[in-house]
């Protein structure tokens, strides 16, 4: 079992950045990929980014590729999510998750989920 614990959110203005950190507990991390979605009120969960367990490869959301930097310390259990050149609609919570499935960027290729932590970009 693995569990996750984002933090890095916060409030910043459009232009800015932020650094999200998600802290990850269990024996199976070192061997998952992971994964960064976001998610606003009444939509569902938007794919944002993911990274191979080796960090050999990573994969972008079209609307966040160039601004944002998925990345991984296997050996302090964390990944992290850059984000560079924020934006009002990149507002949400962002959740992180181990992945046990193919479908990168499906929701369903992850088994296990952090709680989310607030991001709120301003005009």
């Amino acid at each position: 079992q693995v569990q996750l614990v984002e933090s890095g959110g916060g409030l910043v203005q459009a232009g800015g950045s932020l650094r999200l950190s998600c802290a990850a507990s269990g024996r199976t991390f070192n061997s998952a990929g992971m994964g960064w979605f976001r998610q606003t009120p009444g939509k569902e969960r938007e794919f944002v980014a993911t990274i191979t367990w080796s960090s050999a490869s990573t994969y972008y959301a079209d609307s966040v590729k160039g601004r944002f930097t998925i990345s991984r310390d296997n050996a302090k259990n964390t990944v992290y999510l850059q984000m560079n050149s924020l934006k009002p609609e990149d507002t949400a919570v962002y959740l992180c998750a181990s992945r046990n499935g193919i479908r990168v960027a499906s929701p369903t290729a992850y088994n296990y989920w952090g709680q989310g932590t607030q991001v709120t970009v301003s005009s």
